[in-house]
């Protein structure tokens, strides 16, 4: 098929590794049958990646099918069983879409591969288009599933069938007598997609027979206007943002039109999707009129969005409290990080006070204290970690070691003097590794199946 030769040519570097996302429909069947064909020529080490949802009782059989599809090719295939949350007041399709996409993401990552391709097709844009037109979308959602695009972790989703009408791809399959497999759950109404896919879009077709391909021009066009929103977002940005994070002094400045778009960018630029109007007008109204000192938390896409110094930030959301016993290991696993115990001489915390003792890691409560030099005074942890310019988010998570109910030492601040090492005593050294924070990969307007 011409189209995917021009996509892979147009970025697929010879002998490169290059992922499918095969589910084993007639779309994915088609495309990776098309690229095996180019893969010897090019040199091209081709993946199938299989994502096994466990939504359908013949999900087993899709997993079968996929990779005995493979094996009589010679294709590499690996499968990722995953489980989709059910969480009340969320879509199951955007949870599944959310999963689907990490676990490809994760797949490919193990893989070293830098590209993955999916099989969406002229239709599944013209669907997507008036999906968003139905959700009051602005220019970014109204310009669907980009052709390419380049995710936080460098990853290249590639789209060689977006111009490629649903006809031509049942024509292919026709032509090169493929087999694949129908999910039963296209068909179920109760979707808003899938009702679009089976009433509106053939209708619209009955009218105007190229209705799939104008709507797919449009939404081409609305991508031009959201590159042109963006262009404007950056210039806005040019003194405000950081790389990080976004001034608000520059955000208040701004007409409430080029604020609200320059905080639809900078979502952007965290990989995080753009809130809805009405939560877009809440977020912005609180981070511009906020004291600077005052605490703003503002959930948002799994992450939260804050104040700091007075400057608008992104960040991971502390973990729940905690309280984990050591029994002198000398990595201690936390919900969010790793503390590490590390055994040396005359630093940190002196390892005789810690022996035959009840000796807990754990998050703050309030009303802690603590002594961190002789001569000073007893000083409320809360004052210190504030003076130490430890953000707020970051003290929620922050371990604390306790030796029974005294407090002893802070992760990362330090240790009480009354349980510190001296000397060439044996003791441990504190050192506090929070996970890094993933964001998903594929978090966009992108709303396809």
């Amino acid at each position: 098929m011409s189209a995917v030769a021009t996509a892979v040519d147009s970025h697929v570097v010879h002998g490169a590794r290059l992922a499918v996302a095969f589910s084993g429909g007639r779309d994915s069947v088609v495309l990776l049958d098309a690229l095996a064909q180019l893969a010897a020529p090019r040199a091209l080490a081709l993946v199938a990646i299989h994502v096994h949802h466990g939504l359908s009782t013949n999900a087993d059989n899709w997993a079968r099918f996929c990779e005995n599809f493979c094996a009589a090719r010679n294709i590499a295939f690996t499968s990722r069983k995953i489980h989709v949350p059910r969480a009340r007041g969320s879509s199951l399709e955007a949870e599944a879409r959310r999963a689907r996409y990490a676990a490809l993401a994760d797949a490919a990552i193990e893989q070293v591969i830098s590209i993955i391709a999916l099989a969406h097709h002229q239709d599944d844009q013209a669907e997507t288009l008036l999906l968003q037109l139905l959700r009051g979308a602005g220019p970014h959602g109204l310009a669907a599933m980009p052709a390419t695009r380049r995710d936080g972790h460098g990853l290249l989703w590639l789209r060689p069938l977006l111009g490629v009408a649903r006809r031509e791809i049942d024509s292919c399959a026709a032509a090169r007598n493929l087999t694949f497999v129908d999910d039963e759950s296209n068909l179920d109404r109760r979707y808003l997609r899938n009702a679009l896919r089976t009433t509106a879009l053939p209708a619209l077709k009955g009218i105007v027979p190229q209705a799939a391909a104008i709507l797919e021009r449009a939404a081409a066009h609305q991508g031009e206007a959201a590159s042109l929103l963006d262009e404007l977002a950056a210039h806005d940005a040019t003194k405000a943002f950081d790389g990080a994070t976004l001034n608000r002094v520059g955000l208040r400045r701004l007409a409430p039109h080029r604020a609200r778009n320059l905080l639809r960018w900078f979502l952007r630029q965290h990989g995080l999707p753009a809130p809805s109007t009405a939560r877009l007008a809440e977020i912005l109204a609180q981070l511009t009129r906020a004291r600077p000192d005052a605490r703003v938390r503002l959930v948002h896409a799994g992450t939260e969005i804050g104040i700091y110094r007075d400057r608008v930030v992104v960040h991971a959301p502390p973990p729940p409290a905690y309280s984990v016993p050591w029994t002198g290991q000398e990595l201690l696993s936390l919900p969010h990080g790793t503390l590490t115990f590390e055994r040396t001489l005359g630093r940190g915390i002196a390892a005789a006070c810690l022996s035959a003792a009840r000796v807990t890691v754990r998050t703050r409560s309030g009303g802690e204290r603590l002594q961190l030099a002789p001569g000073r005074p007893r000083r409320a942890l809360k004052a210190i970690l504030h003076e130490a310019g430890i953000p707020e988010w970051l003290r929620r998570g922050l371990p604390l070691v306790f030796r029974g109910d005294d407090l002893i030492a802070v992760a990362n601040l330090g240790v009480d003097v009354a349980y510190q090492a001296s000397g060439t005593a044996p003791s441990f050294a504190l050192r506090w590794e929070p996970n890094a924070f993933r964001r998903p990969p594929f978090e966009s307007s992108d709303q396809s199946a």
